[in-house]
């Protein structure tokens, strides 16, 4: 159930979605709001789960890490995921899915050889489908709340552009 919240809470999270360091006093500011004002809404959101946390955003290429990787794993049982995700600190984010895979991870390693090494303790037993991740084009975007309005607002429909054959005139 989604939490009722109003025009200056959703410029609150777009702020601090945007730079979670901001002091409240400039929080305030920027959602014309005083500093005890802001402060108390979010202690609100951040009481009501709304904020889940604050967190550093590392680049983990300048760590060491030179490939990403996801990781697609088919039936696995939970409970061995669990002990295989216990011996694997390269995995960044485990989501449990539907269809054809069971889980899907990623991964931050060095280089091939401990891609290898920590596929490994997941493709023992079951089916795993591995895509190295050539470029991010979004990460990390600000989840916006949800329009209050009655009818949900347009998606666009990406369509593939499909190559024509001139028309042959008929003479």
């Amino acid at each position: 159930m989604a939490t009722e919240l109003d025009q200056h809470d959703h410029r609150i999270l777009a702020e601090l979605q945007a730079d979670a360091r901001l002091t409240m006093a400039e929080l305030g500011r920027r959602v014309h709001l005083s500093q005890p004002a802001v402060t108390e809404r979010v202690r609100k959101l951040e009481d009501g789960g709304v904020i889940r946390g604050y967190r550093a955003v590392v680049d983990a290429s300048k760590l060491g890490y030179g490939i990403r990787s996801i990781i697609r794993i088919g039936n696995l049982d939970e409970g061995e995921l669990m002990r295989a995700l216990e011996c694997s600190p390269e995995v960044t984010t485990a989501y449990g899915v539907t269809g054809e895979d069971s889980w899907i991870l990623e991964i931050a390693v060095r280089d091939v050889a401990h891609l290898r090494a920590t596929l490994s303790r997941f493709c023992q037993q079951v089916p795993t489908s591995t895509a190295i991740i050539l470029n991010a084009v979004r990460e990390h975007a600000p989840i916006k709340p949800l329009p209050t309005t009655a009818e949900p607002e347009p998606t666009p429909v990406l369509v593939a552009a499909a190559k024509k054959k001139p028309r042959q005139s008929r003479a």
